[in-house]
């Protein structure tokens, strides 16, 4: 079934990039990397990733995390380690950073497998 065509829904609030904008790569959905966090894990990286710097640097101690995001130390602790071992975040206590997904692998030959196909032009149809 065709896509309905995208339009602004609402023209007085469409977003700007600002100083301070930051984003999440569309590869942290398109390559799971979203289906292998839990909860606590996915808040911790969002926030990460709303506070971080253009460098992905941010730095709140664990206490003031905690009160924000709602969760206890332990908690906190648990989603850290979960970020630390997908490698999406470095942390040396208090600096945080947001580390650049892994590069997709390469292909040799220039082959392509069909599934990358059909995500590539799903992909193209959205971002039109």
């Amino acid at each position: 079934m065709p896509r309905p065509p995208k339009r602004i829904l609402d023209p007085r609030r469409v977003r700007h990039i600002q100083p301070g904008f930051s984003w999440i790569d569309r590869r942290f959905l398109r390559e799971g990397w979203i289906d292998k966090l839990d909860r606590d894990q996915l808040l911790l990286y969002f926030f990460l990733v709303a506070v971080a710097d253009k460098h992905g640097l941010s730095y709140y101690s664990d206490s003031r995390t905690c009160t924000m995001l709602r969760i206890d130390q332990v908690a906190l602790a648990r989603a850290r380690v979960g970020l630390l071992n997908l490698q999406l975040v470095a942390y040396e206590p208090p600096l945080y950073q947001v580390l650049a997904l892994d590069p997709p692998p390469s292909r040799s030959g220039g082959t392509f497998s069909i599934q990358d196909v059909l995500r590539q032009l799903a992909d193209d149809e959205t971002s039109e």
